[in-house]
């Protein structure tokens, strides 16, 4: 709750009674009004009916609305609001500015894939070669014989 709280005065009794589905308030004249809320769907403008013809005056300053009673009443408005404590401004430090030197921007080269030699299995070629060779030296000694 705010310390220094506005108390409203009444300006006009009325006695209104509110209906569901409308707004009340003072229009330009210092009438008392109502208007039936818009609502999704609705074409058009409303027209405003005027309930009672009060014409109150109005004052700068001060903000009128009608309250639950039904009665018109003004407070004042608050403007400017609390002041505060102003708070300590930084010192603006500026930074030296150093120069840098570019670097160049490196080449990307492709690298060339070397060639694989691949062993060639030479032991498993000279035993069958020798094996056939053994084969021959039989057949030549039974056809001797």
């Amino acid at each position: 709750m705010r310390g220094d709280i506005r108390m409203a005065k009444i300006v006009e009794k009325c006695g209104i009674k509110r209906e569901a589905g409308y707004l009340y308030f003072l229009d330009k004249n210092g009438n008392v009004a109502r208007v039936k809320m818009k609502r999704p769907g609705m074409k058009g403008k409303p027209k405003q009916q005027v309930l009672v013809k009060c014409k109150v005056k109005r004052e700068a300053g001060y903000l009128y609305y009608i309250d639950k009673k039904g009665n018109v009443c003004c407070a004042k408005m608050a403007r400017g609001g609390k002041k505060r404590k102003k708070k300590a401004k930084k010192k603006v430090v500026k930074k030296k500015t150093v120069k840098r030197k570019v670097k160049k921007k490196a080449v990307k080269r492709k690298v060339k894939k070397k060639a694989v030699k691949r062993k060639v299995k030479k032991k498993a070629v000279k035993k069958k070669v020798k094996k056939k060779a053994v084969k021959k030296k039989t057949v030549k000694r039974k056809k001797k014989r």
